[in-house]
């Protein structure tokens, strides 16, 4: 039987979600590179972490964090991507504001090149013409997105090669999540 795969992102229309701004280390510093998260590889320990507000409001279980739109996990959520997948995730425990709790920021240390262009109801990519010449034959804006999942092998969660935003996790991970009630989060199957 043929696994099936959801992009995980964050469910806007939550009544009275929060919303965070970009993390930073914990006496308010900036990181260097708030991207790091979501590059598709292991990274360093990145130390003691902070995440202020940029809108309060009820706390969820999977959210994303500023202009790096790093994944943001309660202990609940994030205990499942420990469990199911050991192998595929960085958990780093992160100081949300206002909050006594623990949260954890997701990296998803994989990255797998399985865009199906074909199926993939709108691929744009980069031209030359659109002025940023170290980006040209890069994806621009994938719409409908498929992948080919004949490419996956083993992983559970992972991003995908040459398009940051989708955070794509398999169907066991997908049930497992919403077992536990997640709040916050949205599948879209590819």
């Amino acid at each position: 039987m043929e696994r099936r795969f959801f992009d995980l992102f964050i469910d806007a229309y939550v009544p009275g979600r929060w919303y965070f701004k970009t993390p930073t280390h914990a006496d308010g510093r900036p990181l260097e590179d708030p991207w790091v998260f979501t590059d598709g590889v292991f990274i360093p320990d990145p130390g003691p972490l902070h995440i202020p507000l940029s809108r309060p409001g009820n706390p969820l279980d999977f959210t994303s964090a500023g202009v790096g739109v790093t994944p943001v996990l309660s202990t609940r959520a994030a205990e499942v991507f420990r469990t199911l997948a050991p192998n595929d995730v960085q958990l780093f425990p992160v100081q949300v504001e206002g909050q006594v709790e623990p949260y954890f920021l997701l990296v998803a240390a994989r990255t797998v090149r399985c865009i199906d262009e074909v199926a993939t109801e709108e691929v744009q990519f980069w031209r030359p013409e659109d002025g940023q010449p170290e980006k040209v034959g890069e994806y621009r804006d994938i719409g409908g997105l498929r992948i080919d999942k004949g490419k996956v092998v083993d992983e559970r969660v992972f991003r995908l090669w040459g398009w940051r935003p989708a955070l794509i996790v398999d169907e066991v991970l997908k049930a497992a999540l919403e077992q536990t009630g997640i709040v916050g989060g949205k599948f879209v199957e590819v």
